[in-house]
């Protein structure tokens, strides 16, 4: 009996936290390596694990599966004989994939991403910082503290400024609510993640400063253009609670846009609260 089960694999990449898609082929047509029912996984990195039928259907499949990952939704798509193929999308609206396997036959598949909501790690045990934490995690994202800081739910951990096995990507963000405690510190290392967004509770004039000490000691220029500051969308704030949520605001904006595209920026308004 083959010891591959793919219920498996999708548990060991769910543990992970990364993203994936599982694919199932749903019909096949004419001669094809392909069977009905077979399913795989396909990582953000474009690996293939299990089978789907051949190179011209691992090729789509990666292709697909990355869209299916850029756009969070699932679809349906066909790999086809290229003599056969006349639209991008056939009647129904399935996508189309050329095939140049010998073969000729034709594969339809089902891709449905699969991806851990995306995490905001906050710098900082203020006011503000708490309550970002208590607003992201009533909209269902993720949040990481610092060991000590309070939070009613439950939250990621890291110590100090260490946040390297988060493994922060792309979708996620991070917000610097230290406010005057180990500002530079905390700055620099939410700038050298690999965080989609980086944001901070601070005057420009404060940010303008840190960023040119960080500049002089070596950061490169890209990661320092990656700050936005102050942090927040301009709703006329005033309490701790209220910023947070204009900070809350700001980073589903930039989720639902550039976000979850893995894009830098966001077109939205540099104004913000002002904060340490």
């Amino acid at each position: 009996m083959d010891p591959f089960d793919i219920f498996d694999t999708v548990s060991e990449l769910r543990a992970r936290g990364r993203p994936f898609c599982l694919v199932t082929v749903v019909r096949t047509e004419a001669a094809t390596s392909a069977r009905a029912g077979a399913k795989a996984a396909v990582t953000e990195e474009g690996e293939v694990i299990g089978h789907l039928g051949g190179a011209c259907v691992t090729r789509a499949v990666r292709e697909a599966g990355q869209a299916a990952l850029d756009s969070g939704a699932p679809r349906v798509i066909r790999v086809k004989p290229s003599e056969t193929v006349v639209a991008l999308h056939d009647a129904d609206g399935a996508e189309v994939y050329k095939s140049g396997c010998p073969s000729g036959g034709t594969v339809e598949l089902m891709i449905e991403p699969f991806a851990l909501p995306p995490t905001i790690c906050i710098f900082g045990a203020s006011p503000i910082a708490r309550s970002v934490a208590g607003h992201g995690l009533l909209a269902g994202y993720r949040v990481a503290l610092a060991e000590g800081v309070s939070c009613a739910g439950e939250v990621r951990r890291f110590e100090g400024e260490e946040i390297a096995a988060l493994g922060l990507g792309p979708r996620d963000t991070v917000v610097v609510a230290s406010q005057g405690q180990r500002d530079l510190a905390c700055l620099k290392a939410a700038l050298e993640s690999d965080a989609g967004r980086v944001s901070m509770v601070a005057s420009r004039k404060k940010a303008g400063v840190l960023s040119e000490r960080l500049l002089a000691a070596g950061m490169d220029a890209g990661r320092l253009g990656r700050l936005k500051a102050p942090a927040g969308l301009d709703i006329g704030a005033v309490d701790p609670a209220e910023i947070a949520l204009s900070i809350l605001a700001e980073i589903v904006a930039w989720r639902r846009t550039a976000g979850d595209l893995g894009r830098g920026g966001t077109g939205l308004s540099t104004r913000g609260q002002i904060g340490g």
